[in-house]
């Protein structure tokens, strides 16, 4: 009888095997012999930090891709872009192509049609004029034509930038090297009042405020409370240049302090001397420590204006937006919202496309700035009861 039981035993376990190896061997061939029928498109090649998709690569596939995710394209080059579908047949299968990751667009070179320079200057003009590209840390830059800065003239020159992906940018301008005076002329400057931004550009889905540091000294919150101040936007401070110690900005704590117990809604911005992500985000972390006790409703901007000496930074402009993400991705894991500050013409040219919001600055009457914002910085000579100088005044948009 014992031997009757293994012997059954047995039976079992062989039958199970081959049911089991039967269902691998059907699997193996169910996949092997699968119907494929995918259709790439005709040109694989993606833009570096172009955001595309695996399906934007293929014109017919017989089925369903599982996961179609953003092709990662910060790295120049070749690339097999691997996913998984399932094709009509309900059969789950893997498939790879291969794209080509290029750089078409050329360096910026941050020229008019002229540039004015002291005589007797010994700044180097290849160092001096921005010179950047999108993916290059350092496009080779150099100044075609003669010129001395050392004598009073206008020279014709020709400023030509190559990125490693030989992308040129040639631009030719005059060099006008004058002679330095002591000059005490002033312009017919005229003032912005703020209640005529209010007149002119307060809605229903808007709310008018100003930005302040220091600069507006000590600051009457009552009084610019009472003029219609819906929000303000405080520095906090910044790095004394790259690498520099922290410093808090003199009227920070008063005016945090203030525009709490007055209820008006506060934001912050930091003024970042950051060359790599490590930087901004010890930035971002010194930040949190300085406004932790205070109440901030309003997003966090990363303020990056160091342009003359951009090109001793060896950044390119995908490194300046990777590192400014990285300070603002600090903030918000924080719990606070970010936002990146600029000037409409950096904007447009030098910041890449970014998920962040945008503090737009551009003192018009009306921008054309084409790209959504959340704030604009509408002009930097405003005039309000309660601050003794200029102050800027912004708009924010609901």
């Amino acid at each position: 009888m014992k031997k009757k039981k293994i012997s059954i035993f047995l039976i079992v376990i062989v039958l199970l095997s081959l049911i089991v190896f039967s269902y691998f061997i059907y699997s193996y061939l169910r996949i092997k012999y699968a119907k494929i029928e995918i259709v790439l498109v005709d040109n694989m090649t993606l833009e570096f930090n172009d955001k595309k998709k695996v399906s934007d690569f293929i014109k017919n596939i017989n089925g369903k891709i599982i996961d179609d995710y953003i092709i990662d394209s910060t790295k120049i080059g070749q690339k097999e872009i691997k996913f998984k579908f399932i094709n009509d047949d309900n059969i789950k299968l893997d498939y790879s192509y291969k794209i080509d990751i290029v750089d078409t667009v050329s360096p910026v070179v941050w020229l008019s049609n002229s540039y004015s320079i002291a005589k007797g200057s010994n700044d180097n003009l290849t160092e001096k004029i921005l010179c950047g590209d999108n993916y290059d840390n350092n496009p080779k830059c150099v100044i075609e034509g003669e010129y001395d800065l050392s004598t009073v003239g206008s020279y014709p020159l020709t400023f030509i930038a190559t990125d490693s992906s030989n992308n040129v940018t040639k631009k030719e301008f005059n060099l006008r090297v004058y002679e330095p005076t002591n000059s005490n002329y002033t312009s017919n400057k005229t003032y912005t009042y703020f209640n005529d931004i209010i007149k002119n550009y307060k809605t229903e889905n808007t709310k008018i405020g100003i930005d302040v540091s220091g600069w507006q000294k000590d600051i009457d919150f009552e009084k610019i409370k009472n003029a219609g101040v819906e929000f303000i936007i405080i520095k906090v401070g910044g790095t004394k240049g790259t690498n520099g110690e922290y410093y808090i900005d003199s009227k920070f704590i008063q005016n945090i302090e203030n525009a709490n117990k007055y209820d008006i809604p506060v934001g912050i911005y930091f003024y970042s001397y950051a060359s790599t992500s490590k930087e901004a985000i010890n930035d971002a972390k010194w930040l949190l420590e300085q406004i932790k006790d205070y109440k901030v409703s309003l997003p966090i901007a990363f303020d990056w204006e160091d342009w003359n000496d951009f090109n001793s930074y060896n950044l390119s402009f995908f490194g300046l937006t990777s590192l400014a993400e990285d300070f603002l991705k600090t903030i918000e894991d924080a719990g606070y919202k970010g936002m990146i500050y600029g000037s409409k013409n950096y904007l447009e040219q030098i910041w890449l496309p970014t998920k962040y919001d945008i503090w737009l600055a551009h003192y018009t009457t009306q921008t054309n700035y084409q790209k959504n914002y959340k704030f604009w910085q509408i002009c930097d000579d405003g005039i309000i009861d309660g601050i003794d100088t200029y102050v800027d005044i912004d708009i924010m948009y609901d």
